[in-house]
């Protein structure tokens, strides 16, 4: 296949504009104290499918790494609002954003990536909900083990995301100790 001068142009300005995940920074903060970017909590989730791919018997985990790389696309735009912090529908605004950056892009590859996104917000497939609970693991799993600032309410993680943890054994089985983590440094915390 050969792409014309326009079709690479569009590409480009795709990829362009979606790096700044890179500089799109989340709530949460590495071990070593440095805010972690979207982009860099959208490799772990994929890191995360790929290791544990011989576990997810029945499920397709291309398509589970696909929904984990677009899930939080739209970030790039607007950025990341906290779980604690947001309020009316995050999943709206975050659809338009993510609308405004795939504009350059081919209309098939527009339309993918849009229904991918739509999928993992719907969790109408098996690989869906898989990815919402890996996406709540991964970031209950990042505030456990970050260095956050004092202020930093890691209580909250005890309950944000369990029904989607809880869906899938898996996931629940994994999330145990990290709750048990959790707890531990709460009760640090509140001395």
């Amino acid at each position: 296949m050969t792409l014309t001068d326009a079709t690479v142009d569009r590409y480009l300005t795709f990829f362009r504009a979606a790096e700044a995940l890179k500089d799109t920074m989340r709530s949460g903060h590495t071990s070593q104290g440095r805010r972690e970017s979207t982009a860099e909590h959208s490799w772990r989730l994929c890191l995360m499918a790929l290791t544990l791919a011989p576990e997810l018997e029945g499920v397709d985990v291309a398509r589970l790494i696909a929904l984990l790389i677009v899930h939080d696309l739209g970030e790039a735009i607007s950025g990341d609002i906290p779980a604690p912090e947001q309020t009316g529908d995050k999943t709206a605004e975050e659809r338009r954003d993510l609308l405004t950056l795939l504009a350059p892009l081919p209309e098939a590859s527009r339309a993918r990536i849009l229904a991918f996104w739509d999928e993992y917000n719907a969790m109408a497939t098996p690989e869906a909900r898989l990815a919402k609970g890996l996406d709540r693991l991964e970031t209950v799993l990042q505030h456990s083990q970050g260095d956050n600032p004092p202020q930093f309410d890691i209580g909250f993680n005890l309950g944000y995301g369990r029904a989607q943890t809880d869906a899938h054994p898996l996931i629940a089985a994994l999330r145990a100790p990290v709750d048990a983590e959790t707890e531990r440094l709460a009760r640090e915390r509140a001395r």
